[in-house]
């Protein structure tokens, strides 16, 4: 069965090459381009794993993130942000699993993915 991905980016362009390079790497993949009604999407598609776009790591940056990994149905589904920010690394303290910085490399993007979807030990 393919794994569900669901990849919420504001940038359009970004938003169709993540979901052809998913595709070719047989995920079956899902796609938003704003935030509204996601927790709902998630609840619905029940990804394995979601890429969000962050823009900066502030409070008001980060609530989505944040509001995911606070929900207790879907708390435990993978987060993967991709931003530009200049402090990304300090998403994955804050509500991150993974971070990737843009531009990101297409090989780190789909084993950071792998990694994520890989079953707990």
């Amino acid at each position: 069965m393919m794994k569900k991905i669901l990849v919420v980016e504001r940038d359009k362009d970004i938003l169709h090459v993540i979901e052809y390079i998913l595709k070719e790497h047989n995920y079956n993949v899902f796609t938003a381009h704003t935030e509204k009604e996601i927790i709902s999407s998630i609840k619905e598609i029940t990804p394995d794993a979601i890429l969000l776009d962050v823009i900066k790591p502030t409070e008001e940056g980060t609530a989505l993130c944040n509001a995911i990994k606070a929900h207790p149905e879907i708390c435990h589904i993978p987060v993967i942000v991709l931003s530009t920010h200049f402090n990304i690394q300090s998403l994955k303290s804050v509500c991150a699993d993974e971070v990737l910085e843009k531009p990101f490399d297409i090989h780190e993007l789909v084993a950071v993915i792998e990694r994520q979807l890989l079953p707990s030990t």
